[in-house]
């Protein structure tokens, strides 16, 4: 029987894809990798009977990086990352996401995707191509074997109308967001690296981990500064305003507005209220009635959505996103990430309209359209990629958390909308005259509510109605003001304007812009205020200045929207992937070039916004090479700074720090320091080692629980005690500074273990558990507070396999993943250890089941 083997772009959407397709009837079980399910069922394809499997990845499978030595930031110089080698890794290593493919697909036939459908789910189809190509088993004869699924929905309609209708994957597309990957990571890693290099060498207080630049994540930020500039530099101008108050109809008062509007010269102002000072009635010139009509919207797109979320429901854009992802791939919404506000001729408007009849929230305004008639949706834009965003099947408020509730109630009430009719309004305006003067009064009333029946945030306020009034007549004037005002500033932009701004000018994608607005919360660039108003930072300014000084192309939006431009040309096959990146990478690579020379442009602004290293921060722990004390610089970027070496140390980040017992490392004699993370995890750190790795087995920005130093009591080979058991390369190292609550974590993950509370000696001793093979613990407590059975003050053993021992390990803070998976054992091995050799080399055989017992 032949396989056909099938892929989506997440395991809930495998699943209810496998339900749908198999009329539930698929069987389920584990991939290999742990993470993502495989559903099998048979039935037919191609005329043929067939064994159908459905896997799925989580996202990308393979990321763009530089090969190990160029991601050395110390010995590459960055220009060189405009031309150096590129290489695929694996996006997330701890999912083994290519093994999984490749062994789920051996020996299949036929492979059908299910990606997203976007340029990046196209992009995702060729990664899964490149991983199970080698592995199937292609029919004798020619026929086609790759298919791909186009999809907007998961509704059985829309799946099963997609497997009818397969097509072959768009290599264009997929070769333009390689072509975006490459530039975005050859371009924001070269100026990045310079400039975190540079200005955190220099300041202390910038208070951001990376100073990044991003072709549009700078852009962005760039509109963000220029309101900010307007705000500074806005000067308030008093102006001056005439209103008289009449009286009508007896008691009635009505507030008139100057046709003028306003004058900016007191003097001049003063001449038109004397000219009608003596004036006592004003006189009707012309009362008019008009019916206007308020536009239903037009079919809902992604930033359209995105606008309203940060808007009008309070959400940050990505946030809003994540819930239509969630929502999509749970069946309630249709695929979120849209450009057209059209539908499509033959969409079911009725049929998806009646689905929400029977709601509570807007069932009736749902029955009175359908009972009068939906109206012809406004003309919008198709630019050929999904449907707009509708609902696809009714939910309950019980049934969704309060911010997808928020999400998905505003699509229904959207979609409605856009299928009702037009709110009228009645305005009515009045035209006086006081002597030479004119002056005018209007109100407006809803005559018909139309769409904001459902939209009710929409619904226009009835102004104050205003009378209806015979030409000629007059009225007594009851007051004649001058009023003195002041023009006031531009407020900061909102997420909702930036999104604007970005869409116009061709800055991002429907899927990228709210990660640039988000990276810019993130580092520190604008801090988001009330009403969602994104105001910049001192660094965001003094980048964005600091690019239009040296370079006002690095923050204008044409650049990228350029780019954008020759990436499109890509995807629709009218431009060469090589040509358009190599064009592209010259006119960065000679700008950063000009940038890198004239840097000191940018260095003044900072100067005068930041304090420099030498002034920041404390005294903490001396130099291992002058001896005097170097300052320990907080904020979320820990540095030490020598003042008298003039170096400057990075240090372990998001957590506090200490000395511990003015130890110091044997290899270069600077002060040993436990850093402790904020959730917990702690471990010593050498200051000198992190930065300058003194073994070549050691890589950079690593602490003493991963130094292969032979005999440093400090080491991993003085302190590991096995290979970790959640994860495969990490390995379970003692903390010697944490008592006395003492500590077990691993090196690479969040595993933490908390063992022996107030114990007050441990050890790891030179020999190893005979059924395990993990290091043997030493464990001495004062008389008083002894945990040991029968009151002993002193043990040994292994913590794993001695009963008496394993009593006294207990769940870590940050063993957030509970117990292990059983699989991928692991080994690590101590180098340059003599007699030592190969300590705690394995994980022990029977600890994943002693741990799941306990924890149990």
């Amino acid at each position: 029987m032949r396989v056909v083997f099938m892929v989506a772009e997440k395991p809930s959407l495998a699943l209810s894809l496998a339900q749908i397709l198999s009329h539930k009837t698929c069987t389920s079980r584990k991939g290999s990798n742990g993470a993502c399910s495989v559903h099998e069922w048979e039935g037919k394809f191609r005329g043929q009977h067939v064994l159908f499997k459905m896997t799925s990845v989580c996202g990308h499978v393979m990321s763009l990086d530089f090969p190990g030595k160029y991601n050395n930031w110390d010995k590459v110089d960055p220009v060189e990352l405009f031309s150096c080698p590129t290489e695929k890794k694996e996006a997330t290593p701890k999912l083994r996401m290519p093994a999984h493919l490749s062994r789920e697909a051996r020996g299949a036939t036929y492979v059908v995707l299910w990606l997203d459908c976007d340029k990046e789910g196209e992009n995702i189809c060729f990664e899964v191509l490149d991983e199970v190509e080698s592995v199937l088993q292609p029919p004798a004869r020619n026929e086609q074997t790759v298919f791909r699924a186009k999809f907007s929905a998961i509704t059985e309609v829309d799946i099963r109308k997609a497997m009818d209708n397969l097509i072959e994957p768009n290599e264009n597309e997929a070769k333009s967001v390689d072509a975006r990957q490459e530039l975005d990571l050859r371009i924001g890693c070269a100026f990045t690296r310079f400039q975190t290099r540079f200005f955190h060498d220099k300041y202390g207080n910038l208070d951001s981990s990376l100073i990044s630049y991003g072709p549009c994540q700078t852009p962005t930020l760039g509109f963000c500064v220029s309101r900010h500039d307007a705000i500074q530099s806005f000067s308030p101008e008093p102006f001056w305003v005439l209103q008289p108050i009449l009286e009508v109809n007896g008691s009635r008062r009505l507030t008139l507005e100057w046709e003028r509007i306003r004058s900016f010269d007191q003097e001049v102002a003063l001449v038109f209220q004397n000219l009608i000072r003596d004036e006592k009635r004003a006189r009707v010139l012309s009362c008019s009635k008009n019916e206007k009509v308020k536009q239903r919207p037009q079919a809902l797109n992604t930033v359209e959505l995105m606008r309203v979320a940060s808007s009008g429901l309070g959400m940050s854009p990505h946030h809003a996103m994540q819930i239509a992802e969630r929502l999509y791939t749970q069946g309630y919404i249709s695929y979120p990430r849209t450009e057209t506000t059209s539908y499509p001729k033959n969409f079911d408007l009725i049929g998806t309209l009646k689905r929400q009849q029977s709601s509570n929230h807007w069932g009736a305004e749902v029955t009175a359209l359908l009972a009068a008639g939906i109206c012809r949706p406004r003309k919008g834009q198709d630019v050929g990629d999904h449907p707009p965003i509708t609902p696809m099947k009714p939910v309950s408020i019980d049934a969704l958390d309060s911010d997808s509730w928020k999400i998905y109630d505003y699509i229904v009430r959207h979609f409605i909308g856009s299928l009702s009719y037009d709110c009228k309004l009645m305005s009515t305006n009045i035209i006086f005259a006081i002597g030479s003067e004119r002056f005018s009064c209007s109100g407006k009333t809803v005559v018909d509510p139309g769409y904001t029946a459902v939209m009710t945030w929409k619904l226009p306020k009835d102004e104050e109605s205003v009378p209806i009034l015979a030409v000629g007549t007059t009225f007594e004037i009851k007051e004649l003001k001058l009023l003195e005002r002041q023009t006031s500033a531009p407020d900061y932009l909102t997420e909702s304007e930036v999104i604007t701004l970005m869409e116009h000018h061709g800055i991002g994608t429907d899927a990228s812009i709210p990660v640039h607005i988000n990276n810019l919360e993130q580092r520190n660039y604008a801090t988001v205020g009330s009403g969602r108003r994104m105001i910049p930072t001192p660094l965001g300014i003094a980048l964005v200045h600091g690019y239009q000084k040296i370079d006002p192309d690095l923050v204008l939006p044409t650049m990228r929207s350029a780019v954008e431009e020759q990436l499109t040309l890509i995807a629709k096959g009218k431009a060469q992937f090589e040509d358009v990146l190599h064009h592209t990478l010259e006119i960065f690579r000679l700008k950063f070039l000009y940038f890198v020379k004239n840097i000191f442009s940018m260095d003044q602004l900072f100067e005068d916004t930041f304090t420099s290293l030498s002034e920041a921060g404390k005294n903490f722990s001396r130099c291992g090479k002058c001896r005097r004390f170097m300052k320990l610089v907080g904020g979320k970027v820990a540095r030490l700074h020598c003042s008298r070496c003039d170096d400057t140390y990075s240090l372990p980040q998001n957590g506090s720090f200490k000395l511990y017992s003015e130890l110091k490392c044997p290899l270069d004699d600077f002060e040993l320091l436990t850093f402790t993370s904020h959730k917990g995890k702690s471990f010593l750190v050498c200051p000198y080692c992190f930065n300058h790795p003194p073994f070549k087995d050691m890589t950079k920005s690593v602490g003493c629980n991963a130094c292969t130093h032979p005999s440093c009591p400090q080491s991993l080979n003085n302190n590991g005690i096995c290979g970790c058991t959640d994860c495969d390369s990490g390995v379970l190292v003692f903390d010697p500074s944490s008592g006395p609550k003492w500590k077990l974590s691993c090196n690479k993950c969040d595993l933490v273990l908390n063992l022996f509370n107030e114990a007050f000696k441990v050890l790891v001793l030179d020999d190893n558990c005979e059924k395990c093979d993990s290091q043997l613990v030493s464990v001495e407590y004062k008389a008083d507070k002894t945990k040991l059975a029968n009151a002993e003050v002193k043990s040994k053993g292994c913590i794993f396999c001695s009963e008496h021992l394993q009593n006294l390990v207990e769940r870590g803070y940050q063993m957030n993943r509970g117990r292990g998976r059983g699989r991928g054992r692991g080994s690590y091995r101590g180098r340059g250890r003599g007699r030592d050799q190969g300590r705690g080399k394995s994980k022990p055989k029977d600890k994943m089941a002693a741990l799941a017992a306990y924890f149990v």
